[in-house]
């Protein structure tokens, strides 16, 4: 019987009513039962800056930051595409996250993507451009099955809920296959 774990969801949108933190809220309720989600906040993060880490006193944020993904097992990422590349605010929460050098909270810790549009390509951009920096993070980003959901806008009704059955059972499988990346990825 596989572990409980605890998955860190960062929506890359801002926007309190935004398709993409619909659509997490929505993978959390597809999720296999042993994981637990707890939505990670990335608004309220200074953008990076070393200057504000002299004398170790980093903005209060950065540290609380920090702490939440220390604590978790595994992230999921949710996110649009702006100018075929990630929001700067996720970009951001990735640097407050891996600073100070060689204290990076983000090392190890497995993790996939999602990424919606409501147009056609589903944010193909950013799901790509995202595991660049994965990569250089330490972070094993699940390969397989890759979710680009298109037309996001017309997959989800006033409260959340995935519509289209079809992509409900391919974001169900996927929320099954992370849980098991997660097991295979988690010391």
């Amino acid at each position: 019987m596989p572990l409980n774990r605890n998955v860190a969801v960062i929506v890359g949108s801002l926007r309190k009513d935004s398709f993409n933190r619909k659509l997490a809220h929505a993978l959390a309720g597809l999720a296999p039962d042993n994981l637990q989600f707890d939505f990670v906040e990335i608004g309220g993060l200074p953008l990076y800056n070393p200057d504000l880490e002299e004398n170790s006193t980093p903005p209060e944020p950065w540290r609380q930051f920090r702490a939440q993904i220390s604590a978790i097992d595994a992230v999921l990422f949710v996110t649009p595409e702006y100018n075929r590349s990630i929001p700067a605010s996720l970009k951001n929460a990735l640097d407050v996250g891996s600073r100070p050098m060689g204290a990076s909270v983000w090392s190890g810790k497995p993790c996939a993507i999602v990424s919606s549009s409501p147009g056609g390509i589903g944010g193909f951009g950013a799901n790509q451009h995202l595991r660049q920096p994965l990569v250089f993070l330490n972070m094993p980003a699940m390969q397989q099955p890759e979710a680009y959901i298109g037309g996001v806008g017309k997959l989800l009704d006033a409260d959340g809920r995935i519509t289209d059955a079809s992509t409900r059972q391919f974001l169900g499988h996927f929320m099954s296959a992370f849980a098991a990346w997660i097991e295979r990825n988690t010391a």
